[in-house]
């Protein structure tokens, strides 16, 4: 069950905000994770519109694609964090694998998959891994 996510209300730099939402590493839990982008995004808007609309849908597929890869291949629960960057979003998310995320080869004919890392290092501006004794947190930059 995913927890209700926190909002972080002190502001990261000059009224920038910040959000954590934690979720316990099921699948129905990448949708929980992509509501809450949506919602972060949404909030944002409010006050910073998006110099593209496409940087808002942008953002929600990297989510999802980080929260499946996530429930994928990381037992167990994983968090996913958001903040406003001056020129940007900077999303994390934190899963319990110490494995880095790898590229895969790309086989329609065996019913798809290996596309998704593709298409994180695609839109995003930066990618970036670190591994811990806990884990890890994948580090993505897009442009809002």
């Amino acid at each position: 069950m995913a927890t209700e996510p926190h909002w972080d209300d002190t502001l990261a730099t000059e009224g920038i905000p910040s959000r954590t939402a934690r979720f316990a590493g099921e699948l129905h839990h990448v949708t929980g994770a992509r509501l809450a982008a949506e919602e972060f995004l949404d909030d944002l808007a409010q006050s910073s519109l998006p110099a593209a609309p496409e940087h808002f849908d942008d953002i929600l597929l990297v989510v999802t694609e980080l929260a499946a890869n996530a429930v994928q291949y990381a037992p167990g629960p994983f968090a996913l964090s958001m903040r406003r960057t001056f020129d940007g979003v900077h999303v994390t998310l934190s899963d319990t694998s110490t494995t880095p995320p790898a590229p895969r080869p790309f086989h329609p004919s065996r019913g798809g998959g290996g596309i998704g890392w593709h298409l994180v290092h695609t839109l995003c501006d930066q990618v970036s891994v670190v591994v811990n004794d806990h884990g890890k947190d994948v580090h993505v930059f897009l442009p809002w």
